[in-house]
């Protein structure tokens, strides 16, 4: 099939290759070395190293006021400015469904109460009835709260704000 100068030709051409490729390679890595690599000891890290403060074990986490302690202070009239948010999908007329559900009367409610609405199923899943925690959850993340809900807000991240709209809403 193939003469002996023909395997020898061949041979030599994979040889040259493969040594053309090494020494590439080794001339790349010295004119680009940044360092790195295994065994080469501290000089060899890339980078720079930034000081951090840590939290010391006893520190401790400050959190804001709690529910209970913000609704009892909470503003109606600036529940109604974060409303201002909500409007476009849901109304506070009993019945008057939109985009989502009519809120009239929503504290205290059933979740999927509002007769007339197609829930998702994800929504009712989690929830059984709209207390003032329950709204706080959803009005802060409602896919976080009820993954898969059809309620595309990405929610308030203001407590104050939230404890404000759920006193608002109370009184609707």
């Amino acid at each position: 099939m193939f003469d002996t100068m023909t395997m020898t030709k061949i041979l030599g051409a994979f040889c040259g290759a493969l040594l053309v490729y090494l020494l590439g390679a080794w001339a790349a890595e010295s004119l680009y070395h940044t360092g790195g690599g295994h065994g080469e000891g501290d000089h060899a890290k890339a980078g720079y190293v930034i000081e951090v403060e840590t939290a010391s074990a006893d520190a401790v986490v400050e959190e804001g006021p709690s529910l209970e302690e913000l609704l009892a202070v909470a503003d109606v009239d600036k529940g109604a400015k974060v409303f201002s948010k909500c409007k476009a999908c849901h109304k506070l007329e009993d019945g008057a469904n939109a985009t989502g559900p009519h809120l009239a009367g929503i504290v205290g409610r059933t979740v999927g109460g509002a007769d007339g609405f197609g829930y998702s199923g994800a929504l009712v899943a989690v929830a059984d009835v709209w207390s003032p925690e329950n709204l706080d959850g959803f009005l802060e993340s409602p896919k976080g709260f009820a993954p898969g809900t059809k309620m595309s807000f990405a929610g308030l991240k203001k407590p104050a704000d939230r404890a404000n709209l759920i006193a608002y809403l109370g009184q609707n």
